[in-house]
């Protein structure tokens, strides 16, 4: 994996300059209308705007999740491309939370929309599914490659159907999660300080049975706060991989907008919480 100048390697900086901290922007139609916003594309970049401010100077990474501005059509994906566009230039790195997991030309189609640099929906880092073959993601991890981007790869989630799928065991023994997390710290060796190609772990997996120690690469952590998952659990699940943690928190913020100072005073909130991981 290439390390110049790499998605690892802004990460890491990023990590010690800023709150090691991912902020999401998530503008579903219930939060429009609770923040009083309407539910169209005028909603969707007053939301974004008011997120932005709560954050910026502050958190490491914003995460859009694209499917809240998809639902509005050409409209919202073209809200979507300015709000990465402002994330970026306010100095955060931008992990777009799209899921996807295709095969061939399909999953190409999909790197390039997402990791090429040329693309208008371009940003530092996508969220994959491996359901379907870690294999599968192989045009993405080629475009991390050229490119310089990453990716935080879909390994124990935080939603409580997954370990049925995560949980199941290969017939080696392993788990299906710890064979994802196997195959990407084998494509992250060699890297340093951290590698490009990260995985989602989160915050209320209990006790999942794997091994977290040898990724070499971070761990993007959600399901903390209205999910149930904390600060403890984050020391307790990570252990000596907390280097490389990078908590999400969404409707712990959300939920207390409109209100820019309220929302700020969140941001600040999650940034005392998580302090014990400032590098």
């Amino acid at each position: 994996m290439a390390t110049d100048n790499g998605f690892g390697d802004r990460l890491a900086a990023a990590l010690v300059s800023r709150a090691p901290l991912c902020v999401g922007v998530d503008p579903s139609a219930q939060l429009l209308a609770r923040w009083g916003l309407p539910d169209d594309a005028a909603g969707l970049r007053a939301f974004g705007s008011a997120v932005l401010d709560a954050v910026e100077g502050i958190v490491a990474v914003v995460k859009p999740q694209s499917a809240f501005f998809e639902a509005y059509g050409s409209a919202g994906i073209a809200v979507l491309e300015r709000t990465i566009a402002a994330c970026r230039a306010a100095g955060a790195l931008v992990v777009l939370d799209v899921k996807r997991g295709d095969i061939g030309t399909t999953m190409a189609a999909y790197a390039r929309a997402y990791l090429d640099p040329s693309s208008p929906l371009a940003v530092d880092a996508v969220t994959l599914s491996p359901y379907l073959g870690v294999g599968s993601l192989q045009p993405a991890f080629d475009a991390i490659e050229e490119h310089g981007t990453g990716a935080f790869v879909l390994a124990l989630t935080s939603n409580p159907e997954g370990p049925q799928v995560q949980h199941a065991r290969l017939a080696d023994g392993r788990q299906v999660a710890q064979s994802v997390l196997d195959d990407v710290a084998k494509r992250n060796a060699g890297a340093a300080p951290l590698g490009s190609v990260g995985v989602v772990v989160g915050a209320t997996i209990g006790s999942a049975d794997v091994d977290l120690g040898d990724l070499n690469g971070p761990f993007l952590v959600p399901g903390i706060g209205a999910q149930g998952g904390t600060a403890e659990d984050v020391r307790r699940i990570f252990g000596s991989a907390l280097a490389a943690v990078v908590p999400s928190v969404s409707r712990e913020v959300l939920r207390h907008g409109p209100d820019p100072a309220a929302l700020r005073a969140a941001v600040e909130q999650q940034q005392e919480t998580f302090a014990f991981l400032r590098r």
